[in-house]
């Protein structure tokens, strides 16, 4: 019998949010919920609150239903980031927004399960320098830096030569670029094997997430991003891959269920029972890697340009990634315009020093910059 863990989510009426509710209903022995944040669905937050009894419970925008007893305000989600209660906190937050929480977990002595992949991206120097030695207290949640993560356990970083990012290749797989020049919203938001919010799948359909992921795992394994590669896996069984530098390669492979990655993070050292449903590897029959079309898909190269300029250029490319993104579900930038847009704002960047401060205040610049750039395509 393993001990109780006290759970904070931020980010919990999401779609990771609600997943790692989820992991925390199968293993009510093992997990409670003392505090949750939610952006603006109160009617679900309300409802989770109901089931969960957390000690707080934060509504970051508009008005709480009537009589739930819900706090309100976004400044008060780093109150739940850092309640003395919880153990662990899950940042499921979606977009830039996650960094200050953060950092804030971090500060407070908190282990954080890290879905929020903005956190490093924008920031990846100032999260990783609140570690010091503890590098245990921050654990990825993402399904593919899980799996280095779990492939790492037990090894040496020295010994490694190259980590790979499998990507299912999104909605898209297999067209070329100028076959992608007329599709939709519900074109970009059907995704093949996983189930995701609105803005990630879009940046699966771009192929972005990859990316970004890439300059997640350069800060959370201290991996050069020269020696990180992305390939395309398209049944998503196989989440990433480490080869170390006698040619060995480790793998992790599993169905694609979000919840495995949550309830790894939440739970580790330990390994708890019913993760995800086991796979029938004769059924499975033969496992597919490709190349990545770059050209049909140039976000990759873009987020890896922006790593190798460092400062705040990562955080530009995200912030314009998010407001072209946000223009596209809005039906005010077509497809294709997603990167160009992150290319044209990523490349006027004069850059900066990637303090707090700095890489907020580029973040409001790209922003700016990036509506610019979109009202121009429109």
């Amino acid at each position: 019998m393993g001990t109780m863990k006290r759970i904070a989510i931020l980010g919990s009426t999401g779609s990771i949010g609600t997943q790692a509710l989820d992991v925390v209903r199968k293993h009510p022995d093992r997990f409670r919920v003392v505090a949750l944040a939610a952006g603006s669905n109160g009617e679900r937050l309300a409802e989770q609150a109901d089931e969960f009894a957390p000690l707080l419970a934060v509504l970051a925008s508009g008005e709480p239903p009537a009589g739930s007893g819900l706090a309100s305000g976004a400044e008060r989600i780093v109150e739940v980031a850092t309640h003395p209660e919880a153990d662990v906190v899950v940042n499921a937050l979606v977009g830039s927004v996650g960094l200050v929480p953060t950092l804030a977990a971090l500060d407070a002595g908190k282990r954080v399960a890290l879905a929020n992949k903005e956190s490093l991206v924008a920031g990846g120097d100032l999260v990783m320098g609140r570690l010091g030695d503890r590098a245990d207290r921050l654990l990825p949640v993402d399904s593919e830096h899980s799996a280095i993560f779990q492939c790492l356990a037990g090894n040496r970083l020295g010994d490694v030569r190259r980590i790979l990012l499998t990507a299912s290749g999104g909605p898209f797989r297999g067209r070329a670029r100028a076959g992608l020049a007329g599709v939709t919203v519900e074109e970009a938001l059907a995704h093949p094997t996983w189930r995701m919010g609105r803005k990630i799948t879009v940046d699966s359909a771009t192929m972005m997430n990859k990316g970004l992921e890439a300059i997640e795992a350069h800060h959370l394994f201290g991996v050069a991003m020269d020696r990180i590669e992305v390939v395309v896996h398209p049944r998503s069984i196989v989440h990433g891959i480490v080869e170390f530098a006698d040619g060995s390669c480790l793998a992790q492979a599993s169905r694609p269920d979000m919840r495995l990655a949550l309830q790894v993070a939440l739970a580790w050292p330990e390994r708890l029972g019913g993760g995800a449903e086991p796979l029938d590897w004769p059924a499975i029959g033969s496992l597919e890697f490709e190349p990545l079309d770059g050209a049909a898909f140039p976000a990759v190269a873009l987020a890896f340009e922006a790593a190798r300029l460092g400062g705040t250029h990562p955080a530009v490319l995200n912030a314009a990634n998010e407001e072209a993104v946000a223009a596209f579900l809005g039906r005010r930038l077509d497809f294709l315009g997603i990167p160009w847009v992150v290319e044209r704002v990523l490349s006027s960047h004069a850059g900066g020093p990637p303090t707090l401060e700095g890489v907020l205040e580029a973040e409001r610049w790209a922003r700016a910059a990036a509506m610019r750039v979109i009202a121009s395509r429109t």
